[in-house]
């Protein structure tokens, strides 16, 4: 197992089975520690992304009452312009010439009375959508300091984790890398295909009470002298696993 893949014509098959019991007993290693994190990856990216979210929702809210805010203050500044030239028309009344030119002002303040009615009716509007989401932005305030504690204990828990098991795992992926080094690349694809496709992660496994130790599927005898011969790989026919004899599993090391 010192060749490397540029003497993969050199390796028996012999060989090959051992290479690939031993990746897959490092494989079963790294497994059970990402099975000791179990979901806490997954939780703690979920938590991210909604406490991303929320932050995106409570930025465009606070925006949003920005504008509104805004709007109110226009608005009381043309309540302001429309009070002013009531002022002004109501003094011009004083110094008219005749009725029609009364009319005319008088017409134009009743005009002015009416836009300060609709902006304070706009206003009135602005206000209460204003208070509306302020609530809002109180409730999602709210959501969001649970969810960032709640991430931070999660992060804690898995820096934990991975603190405990970093060396253990970083040992197994340097014995993982050189396993692979002398498994030519197709036999390696096939391999980590098998092993996707497998719920537990097994690609290679042994023979059983004369039962493939996968798929628990009775292999025939002829099949099984095969298999002991170590002549060539087989898989097993009901479940595409990689088949190996006693022998290489009692010497199986990581």
């Amino acid at each position: 197992m010192e060749k490397t893949k540029t003497h993969d014509a050199e390796i028996s098959v012999e060989d090959r089975l051992r290479a690939l019991y031993s990746l897959q007993l490092v494989d079963s290693e790294i497994d059970k520690i990402k099975t000791l994190r179990g979901e806490l990856p997954l939780e703690v990216q979920d938590l991210e992304d909604e406490i991303a979210g929320l932050e995106t929702r409570l930025g465009n809210l606070r925006e949003e009452v920005v504008v509104l805010e805004k709007s109110v203050q226009k608005k009381n500044l043309e309540i302001g312009e429309a009070e002013a030239l009531i002022k002004k028309y109501e003094e011009q009344q004083k110094n008219v010439r005749n009725n029609r030119e009364f009319d005319s002002l008088s017409k134009e303040i009743e005009y002015q009375n009416l836009e300060i009615e609709l902006f304070n009716k706009k206003i009135r509007e602005f206000n209460v959508q204003i208070e509306e989401k302020k609530v809002v932005i109180g409730d999602s305030e709210a959501v969001f300091g649970e969810r960032k504690s709640d991430l931070d204990n999660k992060r804690s828990e898995l820096d934990e984790i991975i603190s405990d098991t970093q060396k253990e795992e970083e040992g197994l992926f340097k014995k993982l890398e050189k396993v692979q080094s002398v498994i030519e690349e197709r036999l390696l694809t096939a391999y980590k295909r098998i092993r996707s496709n497998a719920r537990n992660g097994l690609a290679v496994v042994p023979v059983q009470r004369d039962a493939c130790g996968g798929c628990f599927n009775q292999i025939p005898p002829q099949r099984q002298l095969d298999i002991k011969s170590r002549k060539k790989i087989i898989v097993c026919e009901y479940c595409g696993r990689i088949l190996v004899d006693d022998e290489i599993i009692k010497e199986g090391k990581i």
